[in-house]
C-alpha cells in the first residue's frame, strides 16, 4: 500500500512521540550548568480546531489539570497567540513536575483522537528555549535576541552539550523559530 500511496502522493502524518520528555529529567541538570536555570515554565502548542469534539478535549485537559495541581504547585492557564494557536502555559517551580505534567496533556490530547493538532512543547531556560518537536521526537535549542533574530552560537552550544543526554535534532534547518512564545 505505500507504493500505492506515494504514487498517488497521499502521504501519513507521523504520530507524536511524547516519551522522549522524561529525558529532560536530567538533561536540565546540564542545561544549568552552562548557566541557563530552568525558568519553571512550559507550555504545550497544538492548533485548535472547531468541534464539539475538541470543545469536550479541552473541558478534559481543564479538569485534569484542575486534578492534577491538587497533588502538586503546578498552575495552568490557557491562552492563543497571534497565529491563532492554542497553548497550555503551565508553572512550577519543581521541574520534574513540570515534564510530568507536559507529558500527561500530550497524552491526553492523542487519546482524544488529535494527534496530528500536536505541535511542540516548549520549556523554558532563561534567554533559551528548548523546544520538543513531537513528529519527529527530537528536541531542539531556540534563543531569540529580540525581533526576528536568533542568538545560532548560543543556540549551537546548547545543542552540543545536551547532544548525549537528549534526542536533538540533527539537521539545524529543522530548528524552526517559534517567534512569539506566550510566557
Amino acid at each position: 500500500m505505500k507504493f500505492l500511496d506515494s504514487l498517488l502522493g497521499r502521504t501519513k502524518l507521523k504520530k507524536p512521540k511524547i516519551e522522549a520528555l522524561f529525558a529532560l529529567s536530567t538533561a536540565h541538570i546540564t542545561i544549568a550548568a552552562l548557566g541557563f536555570e530552568p525558568s519553571g515554565k512550559s507550555g504545550i502548542c497544538f492548533k485548535p480546531v472547531e468541534s464539539t469534539r475538541f470543545s469536550e478535549m479541552k473541558s478534559d485537559l481543564s479538569e485534569l489539570l484542575r486534578l492534577s495541581a491538587s497533588e502538586t504547585d503546578t498552575s495552568c492557564q490557557f491562552k492563543t497567540d497571534k497565529y491563532n494557536y492554542s497553548w497550555v502555559i503551565l508553572s512550577d517551580n519543581d521541574f520534574e513536575d513540570l515534564i510530568t505534567t507536559t507529558h500527561l496533556i500530550s497524552e491526553t490530547i492523542i487519546e482524544h483522537g488529535f494527534e496530528e493538532r500536536l505541535l511542540c512543547s516548549v520549556f523554558a531556560f532563561g534567554s533559551v528555549y528548548l523546544i520538543y518537536n513531537y513528529k519527529e521526537g527530537t528536541f531542539y535549542p531556540f534563543a531569540p535576541l529580540g525581533g526576528t533574530e536568533r542568538d545560532s552560537t548560543r543556540e549551537f552550544k546548547v545543542r552540543s552539550v545536551l547532544a548525549g543526554e537528549l534526542p536533538i535534532e540533527k539537521k539545524a534547518e529543522k530548528w524552526y523559530p517559534m517567534w512569539g512564545i506566550p510566557f
